[in-house]
């Protein structure tokens, strides 16, 4: 009996083939082979790279010594140019003309401003560093960031011997001018506020650029890329993996960072809209990729992968704010940093981190860095190849 079924079940199937009628795949069977060979290829990257020592290591450990660093050695370093709004007539400031003024142009870059609310504003974002108004009484108004504690002292200082000079002419009175300084910021505000966000945005560009510039050439290297396009799995879940490895990547440096920086010993504090950073990295690190794949696509060996991301990160991040403050750099040179996507992450995610920004600072960033992502990705393809032949 089972002999006879199956020689008929053998000649059904010589039969279907002849009729040129395949069998039909269960329903939702491709969707599945889809997010099956997606997971597969997400955890074969995910164990690749956590077994690769020297690769953890680059991505998430070398970024923080160097916050653990300039975070410990640099919170005083700054420049002690500061840059001041004047609001209105400040009879104290007006008063110096002269030599006096030409010394006191030197230590203060001083801009005049009707709009109080708006010169406040900038200084909160660290755009300027501190807003000079004068009150009723004689009495000089002064409202400073202390993102930057050494240069919040120094205008404080500045600013008082201009007062105390202002009194000493009006010898045998009572002194003419007091002055009320205070800070826009929370006391608990600490330097670590610009060196969490730059170095982050630096750790973040180095990952993303380098995993998919050296990941693409070892692949098509050694013929990996071939058996993918042979194997039954579609581009997309090839790509996707890559990308979803490394946003996870990102988000663990992100984590990494934040939670050494708000240690008692740098105390970062985080505003209320912190969590802004996470679509910030992710955005970020698609914009990156593509910076990796147009590499990728050019380079033929590893070492040629890793000279031109290195040739792209580093000046990229010295010319975005990573390291230190953009502000005394040439106009030519601060164009070139505005059309750096890296300056757009530092300045953005300084905002939602530690300056109160909320969803208007970081949604702009995030929808140019997508757009960049797109116009980069369209060119990598253009010099894209499976095999070195």
């Amino acid at each position: 009996m089972s002999a006879e079924r199956t020689g008929s079940e053998a000649a059904a199937v010589p039969s279907q083939r002849t009729s040129g009628t395949a069998p039909s795949a269960p329903a939702g069977q491709p969707e599945r082979e889809r997010v099956s060979a997606f997971a597969s290829l997400s955890r074969v990257m995910l164990v690749a790279f956590v077994r690769d020592k020297s690769a953890v290591f680059f991505v998430l450990l070398f970024p923080l010594m160097f916050l653990l660093l300039f975070g410990t050695l640099l919170k005083g370093a700054t420049s002690p140019h500061a840059k001041v709004v004047q609001v209105g007539s400040v009879q104290v400031l007006d008063a110096v003309q002269g030599d006096g003024r030409a010394e006191l142009e030197k230590v203060l870059a001083i801009t005049r401003s009707d709009d109080e609310a708006g010169s406040l504003e900038k200084v909160r974002k660290g755009d300027v560093d501190a807003l000079i108004k004068q009150g009723p009484d004689g009495r000089v108004e002064l409202r400073f960031s202390a993102a930057d504690q050494v240069r919040a002292g120094a205008v404080q200082g500045i600013v008082n011997s201009v007062v105390q000079q202002a009194n000493q002419a009006a010898t045998g009175k009572p002194p003419a001018f007091t002055l009320d300084a205070a800070r826009v910021e929370d006391e608990s505000l600490k330097p670590i506020q610009f060196l969490t966000p730059g170095l982050l945005g630096w750790a973040v560009a180095t990952g993303a650029v380098f995993s998919a510039s050296l990941t693409l050439v070892t692949w098509r290297r050694k013929m990996v890329l071939r058996r993918l396009r042979l194997a039954p799995v579609s581009a997309g879940a090839i790509v996707s993996s890559r990308i979803a490895v490394s946003v996870l990547t990102a988000l663990a440096q992100t984590a990494i960072f934040l939670a050494v920086a708000t240690t008692p010993f740098f105390g970062l504090k985080l505003t209320g809209n912190w969590w802004l950073i996470i679509p910030l990295v992710i955005c970020a690190t698609i914009a990156f990729m593509s910076i990796g794949l147009l590499a990728g696509a050019v380079a033929k060996t590893e070492e040629a992968a890793n000279g031109i991301s290195q040739i792209i990160v580093l000046p990229m991040s010295f010319l975005s704010g990573s390291f230190f403050p953009t502000d005394d750099m040439p106009g030519w040179l601060k164009a070139i940093s505005e059309a750096m996507p890296l300056r757009h992450l530092v300045t953005a995610s300084q905002s939602v981190l530690s300056r109160g920004g909320g969803v208007t600072d970081a949604l702009p960033t995030m929808g140019g860095m997508l757009l960049f992502a797109a116009v980069i990705t369209a060119i990598a393809w253009r010099f894209f190849r499976w095999d070195d032949a």
